[in-house]
């Protein structure tokens, strides 16, 4: 599950980066962890990794994919 929520994170992290490139608008963590979660399927289920939740494990994993430098 954890590397199904990698694969979508990676997916919202590449459209809202070119989104934001095409429009010069400017998103926040919080746009691309509501975008992963708006595009899981009705139960889903949730995650829960030392004490963080799916919200948590999705913008950390994607806090990291921008940092990697792939999107500079």
């Amino acid at each position: 599950m954890v590397e199904d929520l990698l694969v979508r994170t990676e997916r919202a992290v590449e459209d809202i980066v070119g989104l934001s490139a095409d429009t010069s608008i400017t998103f926040k963590l919080k746009d691309l962890v509501d975008a992963v979660e708006r595009g899981l399927p009705a139960g889903y289920p949730a995650v829960w990794m030392e004490g963080l939740n799916r919200r948590d494990v999705v913008g950390s994993m994607a806090t990291e994919i921008l940092a990697s430098g792939k999107y500079a």
